[in-house]
């Protein structure tokens, strides 16, 4: 019979202990759940715009800017600065976004042990009328201290990524406020200047009004005289008379609407509407040119595809924790529920001493084998919900090429109009000047020169609606594309957070 050889035995029984540690480790370097991978989605290689519009390059290490400032306008950039500190809706969503970094940090803590220190100190009385634990032996009732105090240690052992795939998506959530901060400061400051800019087209669209209204109250006094003199009919006095009472009550109408801009400019920038006052400014901003940004600028740029572009790799991440409840939970630790690791004496004299040591370690592992469904219904409700998110991404990405396509063309309809609705002016100016000239001389009768004037007034308006609207679809495609302007390099550019 072979002799026994006691380091082979030896090392068929670490055979098995090795082999765990090694399965352990593989295990430990994955995570239940798909890997995220941010999906496709269609763009066109690059916009289709009209003259003088052209494609800019990509410059993604440019900073966000102020673009308002383009505009040139100081009151704009100071109701701007107001508004940032100012608005509470604003303030509302940084605070959001300071949660959501609390809750990073949360979810990160599960990561690592949870240590802990406790104290007891009692004083109790044993029954002597208890069951007996040993028959034979008396029973008396004692009267003792006990103290106690030591650590605890408890981990949980990550080995199948839970809670990897939780800090994952907790990530990618605070990651997801931070872009709907920016999105909520875009927002804030292009509906600002959008109002802004409305006040300022009625502040022309006043100014035209008063204009044509003083020459209406003129044009009513030479009428009044000339009816005097018998040289004009009651017919032409009355006519005049509706038309300026007509422009008096569209001037009203028009500074009721100013005043609502007003107060809606108040509101955003944090100012009670009763003490908030704009005054009258007529021609104060420029309108910039703005070149457009291929679509893969439109990614990186805009807040709102990248808080969807997030939201996918929370909902991916969802799916790993959901299909974590599979697989088994370890904890590891110094005691379950029992004294696990300190000192404990019936006297505070003696609690430090050698003797007074204790300790214990465990491990528990915990697994579910019958749950009716549910974990499989967990990981159906998380896999729909990043399905949901994709398609929620691409919709995104679709609207945002919508919108910027709107204002492309927008923008250069509108420069034919302006230019269009400036010549007409001109030519109804002529026209009003010359039946004017010909009704004082006699030539031509008032319905020719009340026609010219309503067609002076009419045109006027239109020329100032329109340049209203250069300065609101210029707004609207900043907005668009994202905000952020470099002046430097002449092209919108990625920010921070986008």
């Amino acid at each position: 019979m072979r002799a026994s050889d006691p380091r082979g035995t030896l090392r068929r029984a670490r055979a098995p202990w090795w082999g765990t540690l090694a399965v352990l480790a593989v295990l430990a370097g994955c995570a239940a759940g798909p890997d995220y991978h941010k999906p496709q989605a269609e763009v066109p290689p690059a916009w289709q715009p009209e003259p003088p519009w052209h494609e800019a390059a990509p410059n993604d290490t440019a900073l966000k800017g102020e673009w308002w400032q383009l505009f040139q306008d100081d009151a704009l950039n100071a109701l701007v600065a107001r508004a940032l500190t100012g608005n509470q809706d604003l303030r509302v969503a940084a605070l959001r976004t300071g949660q959501v970094r609390d809750q990073v940090t949360v979810a990160r803590s599960a990561l690592y042990p949870l240590v802990g220190l406790s104290a007891t100190a009692a004083r109790g009385k044993t029954s002597a009328n208890r069951p007996l634990s040993q028959y034979g032996q008396p029973i008396q009732s004692t009267v003792q201290n006990s103290f106690e105090v030591g650590p605890s240690v408890n981990y949980e052992a990550d080995l199948f990524g839970r809670v990897r795939r939780d800090v994952e998506g907790v990530r990618a959530s605070a990651q997801q406020a931070e872009a709907d901060f920016e999105n909520t400061r875009l927002m804030l400051t292009a509906l600002l200047v959008t109002d802004y800019f409305a006040l300022r087209e009625l502040d022309a669209e006043i100014a035209v009004v008063r204009h044509s209204l003083a020459l209406q109250r003129d044009a009513l006094g030479f009428i009044s005289s000339r009816h005097d003199l018998g040289l004009a009919t009651g017919l032409d006095l009355a006519q005049q008379q509706a038309l300026v009472d007509s422009s008096a009550t569209q001037l009203e109408l028009l500074l009721n609407q100013r005043a609502q801009f007003e107060h809606a400019i108040a509101t955003l920038v944090g100012a009670p509407a009763p003490s908030f006052a704009l005054p009258a400014v007529s021609g104060a901003a420029s309108l910039p040119a703005i070149p457009v940004g291929l679509p893969s600028d439109l990614l990186q740029r805009r807040p709102d595809v990248a808080s969807a572009e997030r939201s996918m790799a929370a909902a991916n991440a969802r799916i790993g924790v959901a299909r974590a409840a599979y697989y088994p939970s370890i904890i590891l630790g110094t005691g379950f529920g029992e004294p696990n690791f300190g000192w404990q004496s019936n006297a505070l004299a003696t609690l430090f001493d050698a003797p007074s040591r204790l300790w214990s370690i465990g491990l528990s592992a915990t697994q579910t084998l019958f749950d009716a469904g549910k974990t499989r219904a967990n990981v159906r409700i998380a896999t729909a919900d990043y399905d949901a998110a994709v398609a929620t991404y691409r919709q995104t990405m679709l609207t945002a090429m919508e919108e910027v396509e709107n204002g492309i063309t927008g923008l250069a309809s509108l420069g034919r109009a302006v230019t269009q609705a400036d010549a007409s002016v001109k030519s109804a100016q002529d026209a009003f000047d010359i039946s004017t000239t010909r009704y004082k001389g006699g030539v031509d009768t008032y319905l020719e020169m009340i026609t010219a004037q309503q067609a002076l007034l009419s045109n006027q308006r239109q020329a100032v609606q329109v340049h209203g609207q250069q300065f609101a679809t210029a707004v609207y495609l900043v907005k668009a594309l994202g905000g952020g302007w470099s002046e430097n390099y002449g092209r919108l550019s990625r920010g921070n957070g986008s």
